[in-house]
């Protein structure tokens, strides 16, 4: 039985989605043209940078899904977290695209350090926040449908959080730039991004309160197991369809981040060369994305009554592939408004495909439950966001190799320096490679693992459940018994 029991309940706890996607937005598309065009950072540090914090992140983001798993107040298990998590996260966001003063250039350490440590602590921070709100998920009910209702509401508003920043930063950026009459464009400024990373901090702050301060949690039961690498090993080691799942949704979320870290380059590259058409800017290309993904949120809940959930992932990830393969013919030929409507079809697989995905990492929970005879929500939850950020990192990776191997820096600064207007042929087709072939290729990948390797779904799947369900049920049971032979 569902914890949340009207739809009005299931709106307030999605609207803490949009806070939290803010933030993530700022961070995935944002902050890497930031980092290499503003505060001028060399792209091999950058490449160093997010692989080590991944390497962190491996250890701290099982960390926090144990600490929720143990937590225990008069407030509940998860809202404590969120709210915390929400605070500290708009603080650092906002120090992540602030620059105390430190000197830009080569030899300047300082700001290398300082860029370090915020980029580490919004992953920590963030991690405060994310994991305890998706957690709630599959602890407020075993009901599929249920879950896919609230997992779509979720995503709603989520796709609402990334549209927000995919549209209105633009906006504030060309807003507090300094005109180009070179490419009749903007070069953003230090100023823009500092605003941009204050409003969103701010709006992060209010949907975190206004969610948690409306979702009501029950009583729970303290964990009493501590935290050990010992028992995340075991985790992994257990349950097989986590493992599948973490490969292929990491695949997918690879393609994905890699069009939204690329995207700011593309248009400031790509786009200021070769297009001649004035309505084509970053702000409307976005606005189809918006489109795409509100719509993509509905095709769950009406395909659920015709198909499988199954059928209905592996659809979604075809039509996310349609709209790359799309996108890279209409953006070769120069045909940007059919480059835009394939990036609205895209957008609609790929939210379809991330409502999915919630759903089958609830139903990843319960397996595990029947697996290990332990149910470790936050921890298996924890790989969710753990994911996100490896996900980043490779598309990172990626996008630092390729624009090392053009050389964008050197570049960068010779247009900076007014030696050269407009940047060369190699890299604008290392950046063309980024934003058309690497996402589908990922995606392709992504539907091959699930499609052979992934089995709740199903009889199998509905088994589990009905022994979830009875295994709560006795377990309810008993401690009716205990409270009524100590009265």
């Amino acid at each position: 039985m569902s914890k949340i029991k009207s739809f009005t309940e299931k709106i307030w706890y999605g609207t803490g989605a949009i806070g939290l996607d803010l933030s993530y937005g700022m961070f995935y598309e944002k902050l890497y043209y930031y980092q290499t065009n503003i505060l001028k950072l060399d792209t091999k540090f950058l490449l160093i940078l997010s692989s080590l914090a991944r390497v962190w992140d491996g250890v701290n983001d099982p960390m926090m899904g144990s600490l929720v798993d143990n937590t225990n107040t008069k407030f509940g298990r998860y809202r404590p977290w969120v709210m915390t998590g929400a605070t500290l996260n708009a603080v650092v966001l906002f120090l992540l695209f602030f620059n105390p003063g430190l000197k830009l250039g080569a030899g300047a350490v300082g700001i290398y350090v300082y860029a370090a440590v915020m980029y580490v602590l919004w992953g920590m921070t963030n991690t405060a926040a994310d994991i305890p709100y998706w957690s709630m998920v599959p602890s407020f009910t075993t009901d599929p449908k249920e879950r896919s209702l609230i997992s779509t509401v979720a995503r709603a508003f989520s796709g609402l959080g990334q549209g927000i920043v995919s549209i209105i930063a633009p906006v504030i950026l060309n807003k507090f730039g300094a005109y180009n009459s070179v490419k009749d464009g903007y070069d953003w400024t230090a100023k823009g991004y500092i605003v941009c990373a204050a409003v969103f901090g701010g709006m992060l702050l209010f949907f975190a309160f206004l969610s948690m301060s409306r979702v009501k949690e029950t009583a729970h039961v303290k964990e009493q197991e501590k935290f050990s690498f010992r028992t995340i090993f075991e985790v992994l080691r257990h349950n097989d369809q986590l493992r599948v799942f973490i490969l292929f949704a990491l695949l997918s979320n690879t393609g994905f981040y890699t069009v939204s870290g690329v995207k700011d380059h593309f248009f400031n590259v790509v786009v200021a060369a070769e297009s001649t058409a004035s309505w084509f800017t970053l702000s409307k290309f976005n606005l189809f994305m918006t489109a795409g993904s509100v719509l993509g949120l509905v095709v769950v809940p009406i395909m659920l009554k015709f198909t499988s959930r199954r059928r209905i992932y592996q659809t979604s990830l075809l039509v996310a592939i349609a709209g790359y393969a799309g996108m890279s013919f209409s953006g070769l030929a120069h045909r940007w408004l059919l480059m835009s409507i394939s990036y609205f079809v895209n957008q609609i697989g790929t939210a379809s495909m991330f409502v999915s995905q919630t759903v089958f990492l609830s139903d990843v929970v319960d397996y595990g439950e029947i697996k290990m005879g332990k149910r470790k929500e936050s921890v298996t939850f924890s790989m969710k966001g753990f994911l996100q950020k490896m996900a980043y990192t490779v598309q990172t990776i990626i996008l630092n190799l390729t624009l090392s191997v053009v050389h964008y820096n050197k570049e960068t600064e010779r247009i900076a320096a007014g030696a050269q207007t407009l940047y060369s042929r190699r890299v604008i087709n290392g950046i063309k490679g980024i934003m058309y072939i690497v996402p589908a290729v990922c995606f392709i990948l992504s539907l091959i693992v699930f499609s052979t390797k992934f089995r709740l779904h199903g009889t199998y799947m509905e088994d589990i459940t009905r022994q979830v369900n009875a295994a709560r049920e006795k377990r309810l049971a008993a401690e009716a018994q205990t409270q009524a032979e100590s009265v």
